[in-house]
């Protein structure tokens, strides 16, 4: 897995968006991979930035990572609506081209059963975009998730609700459960970009890149993958040694 720590989050956001727009201008109908939380939004926003500019995305479609069961896309806080907002919008892509697991089903395993063939339907992930939990979770992959573990209800950790406690205005308003893509469903993108910045994610940057492969931390199952790479600022890297930062 290659890691490439950048001075800033802003210019790190460049650097990935640079990379993802080449990918999209090669193949038009790239199939993108998208993460909530706060890692990717710079990310979105320099994306959007680039279609202002003439990037054709018209042919893209993207899938979430995850979402909260109970939340439908009308809720302020659910992840369908904060992709529409944060990412689908600005760059002006179609509501169908962004495709979210749906919590509401009554029948949810039908749900994350549906959600993985409309994956293959689409040929697949080319880019996964993903952020780290403080964790060492992967989308809502908690620690313990196995490396073949596919779309799934997933009961969230204490900590990961005690993280995302700060989208809502109460804690007690945190779901605790989502669906989410499993560590076998990311690890079949064909390439995949990690983004952390800041020290809350050091300990779980260093426990990725350079501690065991295995489910104590599912982010570190990346290593597993051909084409993963861990986009980083200084302060996310700042656990791991021999570091060369790139501006």
């Amino acid at each position: 897995m290659e890691l490439i720590v950048v001075t800033d989050p802003d210019t790190l956001a460049e650097a990935v968006a640079d990379r993802i727009a080449r990918a999209v201008t090669a193949r038009p109908q790239t199939v993108l991979g998208v993460a909530t939380g706060s890692s990717p939004l710079g990310v979105y926003r320099a994306l959007a930035a680039r279609v202002a500019a003439g990037l054709d995305v018209s042919w893209v479609q993207a899938f979430a990572l995850d979402e909260y069961v109970g939340m439908g896309p009308d809720d302020p806080q659910s992840y369908a609506a904060t992709l529409q907002e944060a990412f689908a919008r600005p760059l002006g892509l179609h509501t169908s081209a962004l495709h979210v697991p749906d919590g509401t089903r009554p029948d949810l395993d039908q749900a994350c059963r549906d959600y993985e063939r409309a994956i293959l339907d689409a040929g697949g992930v080319d880019i996964q975009l993903a952020g780290f939990g403080a964790n060492g979770h992967l989308a809502f992959n908690e620690p313990g998730s196995t490396v073949d573990s596919i779309t799934r209800v997933v009961e969230l950790a204490d900590r990961t609700r005690a993280d995302n406690a700060r989208f809502f205005d109460d804690p007690d308003e945190v779901p605790h459960r989502a669906i989410t893509q499993g560590i076998g469903t990311i690890l079949r993108a064909r390439s995949i970009i990690a983004v952390a910045t800041g020290t809350a994610k050091a300990e779980a940057v260093a426990a990725a890149v350079s501690g065991p492969i295995d489910a104590a931390c599912p982010a570190s199952f990346l290593r597993l993958h051909p084409d993963a790479v861990v986009y980083a600022d200084p302060a996310a890297a700042s656990r791991l040694e021999s570091l060369e930062v790139v501006g």
